[in-house]
């Protein structure tokens, strides 16, 4: 079996996974998120407008903005890294790529924090998207300038043994779920 062909049935069952517990989630799933976001107040950060059954960082990232600037990732096209823009609760939104919302009108900005979807995760900071390579180009990218925290976010059902990555796959710091926080 082929890397790509790997990383496909480790994306099946894994969104499989994600499925069943968003459908079982209680409220409040962003709380530890809240938490671990809490011991860095005021640092620029970029959370995400979750789309099908990704966890929801919503909660977590309007107490945030009270501190400090929030964005979300703005898709500039294939092959490109994403761009952050200022995001604050209720404000004016418009549809964006992959069904995600996205501020009506961008203001940039540059996180240090990122809060980073994923479909599954492993603990050695492992992480599988979707398969477009957006958020490792991104990390890749903000790294290149200056230390960046890499948080992942999903519901602890998404943890995967081990998962079949490339070198061009960046780690992720840690990983925070509804249940607790894995560092690395």
């Amino acid at each position: 079996m082929t890397l790509a062909q790997q990383k496909a049935a480790a994306r099946t069952a894994a969104f499989a996974r994600r499925e069943a517990a968003f459908a079982a989630a209680p409220p409040g799933a962003s709380g530890v998120l809240s938490e671990v976001l809490a011991g860095h107040r005021g640092v620029p950060l970029a959370g995400y407008m979750p789309i099908r059954s990704e966890i929801d960082p919503l909660p977590a990232m309007a107490e945030a903005s009270a501190y400090g600037p929030v964005g979300v990732p703005v898709n500039q096209g294939p092959a490109q890294p994403l761009l952050f823009s200022l995001w604050e609760p209720d404000m004016p939104l418009r549809d964006g790529p992959f069904g995600a919302r996205l501020p009506a009108v961008d203001a940039w900005v540059v996180p240090q924090i990122l809060i980073v979807p994923l479909v599954a995760f492993d603990r050695r900071g492992g992480r599988l998207g979707y398969g477009g390579g957006f958020y490792d180009r991104t990390l890749e990218g903000l790294r290149a300038r200056g230390p960046v925290l890499a948080v992942g976010f999903a519901f602890a059902a998404q943890e995967a043994e081990a998962l079949p990555l490339e070198p061009v796959d960046q780690p992720l710091d840690m990983i925070v779920t509804e249940t607790g926080v894995i560092t690395f």
